[in-house]
């Protein structure tokens, strides 16, 4: 199932995929949820489920703007080589990181634009391409890099959709009593304002608490 996902300032109607709800309902390996961020690891989440021997409902959520965003692209040996990858890790030293931001889909790519913009070399960036079945050993794999960095799980939805109430309740087990923060859209009854210029605020202020 191929669902649009992506918070481009178009409305509620054309914001949110519900992915808390998949979420919720995900559990014993029922179900696939996955948010990639680049076209050869989409790709490649296709090729697995077709090859894969075992029959499970794959959920894909990915945003429109990704489809012209000069930035989300991918070489053509990455479609050729390699496999699905469910974490896609940062290339920083690790040395020199005070925080790690987690994030899945379209706003690696905000977050990716602030780092350069700004300059900052002590902010890494985790990608979570798969939420369910959680990657939690390649997640604790990665931030091992970082042992005192802190953390934060970055999404463009409000507190209460998402990925984050599944994360919150699944990921903290697995971090060894590392503090997992949160950076997005504060709890709401709808998936997104209707408005461009409020949306626009918004998402600067999730980049913004996510950069602290």
């Amino acid at each position: 199932m191929l669902l649009p996902h992506g918070y481009e300032g178009q409305g509620p109607d054309h914001s949110s995929g519900r992915p808390e709800r998949f979420l919720q309902l995900a559990a014993e390996n029922n179900m696939t949820v996955a948010m990639c961020s680049t076209p050869a690891n989409y790709f490649h989440l296709l090729r697995r489920q077709g090859l894969s021997p075992v029959r499970r409902p794959l959920i894909a959520f990915t945003p429109k703007s990704l489809l012209r965003l000069k930035a989300a692209v991918s070489d053509l040996d990455d479609f050729t080589t390699g496999t699905f990858r469910s974490v896609i890790g940062d290339t920083l030293d690790p040395a020199g990181v005070r925080r790690v931001l987690l994030c899945s889909g379209k706003i690696y790519y905000d977050l990716a634009a602030e780092r350069e913009r700004t300059g900052r070399t002590d902010i890494a960036i985790v990608r979570v391409e798969q939420l369910y079945p959680l990657p939690a050993a390649d997640i604790r794999a990665e931030l091992d890099r970082y042992p005192d960095a802190e953390l934060v799980w970055v999404q463009e939805e409000p507190a209460n959709q998402g990925g984050w109430p599944f994360i919150a309740l699944s990921l903290p087990e697995h971090l060894d009593g590392r503090v997992l923060a949160r950076a997005s859209r504060k709890a709401s009854a709808s998936p997104a304002v209707g408005s461009m210029s409020v949306h626009e605020a918004q998402q600067h202020e999730i980049v913004a608490t996510a950069f602290g």
